[in-house]
């Protein structure tokens, strides 16, 4: 399976990647114990592919794509790109490799200067890494406005001139400026109407194809992720605990907290009765997470292994990775 070409295939790698920030108390600030936001997270990207990431608020979805791109300095792990471990470079050395990883924000209000045009904020890109500059760079931002659906008129414009999937077009443009391998989507639709989020995704698809551009595109509900993902992981409390081919996830999950949020997607049909699986209790505090399996508290499966000994993320199918006991007992 892992022949030369596979490997050389794989865009970034993460592994063992955790962020645990310290938790201080008393006059003299002593370390009392941990948030254990990411812990213990490993996955790989390959060249043009989508990887969607998916849990609820507070998984640690966000934090792990701000560690791989070291905008916050992970606790530990490795971080390969293209073989170069983000890990050892320093500030002057990743400088140079920013260009080729990208972010598009959850917010299309606030990730945008109110006080540039469109012009300066595509162009800044451009600018500061010294791709293209005065006239070239007024061409190549208006090729690229094109490229997301606006038009070259909306040059000296302000953000506040656009509505909400029109900023979030100017976002993805931005992001494309510098010609990047890898484009981070935190969650781009999810403050965007339903009707717009489909346009946004779509174009997302055709952007993907034309650069042959990697994803990893975070969302709350397994439903945005289905139309543009290539492999979905699911995320829980820190940890990923399901990792799959797309349409095999939603065919057939395997982890009970994937089970759970796959019977909550809504089906557009009145005549197919769903029955939904209901999560009891609320998440436990990253501060203090239930041993063993952190999902023990509120799983309906669960066994006394599972509150002793934390399940390790394997293949239990063919490329279909969970972190669950149920699948672990015969051996």
């Amino acid at each position: 399976m892992h022949d030369n070409n596979i490997l050389n295939n794989i865009l970034i790698k993460v592994e063992n990647l955790k962020k645990w920030y310290p938790i201080k108390a008393g006059i003299l600030q002593r370390t009392v114990g941990y948030v254990k936001a990411v812990d213990d997270v490993s996955f790989e990207i390959k060249k043009g592919e989508t990887l969607g990431l998916v849990g609820e608020s507070g998984c640690g979805k966000t934090t792990t794509a701000r560690c791989m791109l070291r905008l916050i300095e992970p606790t530990s792990g490795r971080i390969l790109y293209n073989d170069t471990d983000l890990m050892q470079l320093n500030k002057n050395e990743l400088r140079k490799i920013r260009p080729k990883m990208q972010v598009i924000f959850q917010d299309p209000y606030s990730s945008l200067n109110p006080r540039l045009t469109v012009m300066d904020i595509i162009g800044e890109a451009l600018e500061f890494h010294n791709i293209a500059k005065g006239k070239e760079m007024e061409e190549r931002v208006k090729s690229l406005l094109e490229m997301v659906g606006l038009s070259s008129n909306h040059l000296r414009r302000y953000p506040h001139e656009f509505s909400g999937g029109q900023r979030q077009r100017i976002g993805i443009a931005r992001a494309l400026a510098t010609n990047p391998d890898l484009i981070v989507c935190d969650e781009p639709v999810s403050a965007l109407d339903v009707s717009i989020q489909s346009q946004i995704l779509n174009l997302l698809d055709e952007l993907k194809e034309r650069f042959n551009v990697s994803y990893l595109f975070i969302a709350h509900g397994l439903n945005v992720v289905k139309h543009i993902s290539d492999r979905v992981g699911v995320m829980y409390l820190g940890k990923l605990i399901e990792l799959s081919e797309s349409e095999e996830i939603y065919k057939n999950p395997l982890h009970p907290y994937t089970q759970a949020l796959i019977s909550a997607i809504p089906i557009p049909d009145p005549k197919v009765r769903k029955k939904k699986i209901l999560l009891e209790g609320d998440i436990p505090s990253p501060i203090n997470p239930p041993k063993g399996c952190r999902f023990n508290t509120r799983c309906r499966f669960v066994k006394e292994i599972c509150k002793v000994k934390e399940p390790i993320l394997k293949e239990i199918l063919p490329n279909h990775f969970a972190a669950c006991h149920l699948y672990t007992e015969q051996e």
